[in-house]
């Protein structure tokens, strides 16, 4: 599909690329890389990631990319491919890596447990149902259904998980696109964001996400920052593209302007 950048969203990129410090922050799946049924095999859609390449060859200080990312920091690494420098934000906050010296998550046994418990409530679902699958992550677990065809089993083993999860001390749900997450360490992308805009202090802020965890981050931004919404769906930030294969554009237009 091609695409052609309103003349607001190329304004609003102009305003910010002129910022003498900028935080440019993007979600990973459905956003940099196209949404697949194999979480596993998600990769940058090449256009996004030679824009991203692009940015960081830029070679400017004053530019600090990000990924803000329900993924694990350990995903974003392998499948990302991000460029030296840059921070990543996993686990919608929870992880932090912000150089080689980063600590990463510790849990407390408490959390540990419930962790054990949520994989293990998730799992059971999954059993049951041919199709749906169990991602592991370091914080919790997040049961996946996109490859159950029927969308009303699909509705009705999200429900199930709904349910069995409440029955979980110290499990946070998080809803997703055909995936429900549960998470011992509460965390959001928005406070993540706001933590990076403190440490870093950069002038605006820019963020890309295409899903539910991603309007948290969309409304902590104001002012100058840029907030795009990747594809459908009713949404906070102020922009909207219709597919992560559109965001070359957005990204390559804040380079040309930069």
């Amino acid at each position: 599909m091609s695409f052609t950048l309103p003349d607001d969203l190329q304004k609003a990129l102009r305003t910010f690329a002129a910022q003498e410090k900028v935080l440019v922050c993007l979600d990973f799946d459905g956003c940099v890389a196209e949404l697949v049924a194999d979480a596993y095999s998600a990769v940058p859609v090449p256009a996004n990631g030679e824009a991203i390449d692009r940015i960081a060859e830029l070679n400017d200080p004053r530019i600090i990319l990000a990924y803000v990312s329900g993924r694990p920091i350990s995903d974003l690494q392998r499948q990302a491919a991000p460029p030296e420098g840059t921070v990543l934000i996993g686990s919608h906050g929870a992880e932090k890596y912000l150089g080689p010296d980063s600590p990463g998550l510790q849990l407390t046994h408490a959390e540990e447990a419930s962790r054990q418990e949520i994989i293990s409530v998730l799992e059971g679902i999954a059993d049951q149902h041919e199709g749906v699958w169990v991602e592991y992550k370091p914080a919790g677990a997040a049961l996946h259904v996109r490859h159950v065809r029927e969308e009303s089993l699909q509705d009705a083993v999200l429900n199930e998980a709904r349910a069995a999860l409440t029955l979980v001390d110290g499990a946070h749900q998080k809803e997703g696109k055909k995936i429900l997450e549960a998470v011992v360490r509460k965390s959001t992308k928005g406070e993540a964001i706001e933590e990076l805009r403190a440490d870093l202090q950069p002038d605006a802020v820019f963020f890309a996400g295409d899903d539910v965890t991603d309007e948290t981050g969309f409304a902590v931004l104001a002012g100058d920052d840029v907030s795009v919404k990747v594809g459908d769906g009713e949404t906070g930030a102020r922009f909207r593209i219709p597919e992560p294969a559109s965001l070359a554009e957005v990204l390559n237009a804040f380079a040309d302007a930069r």
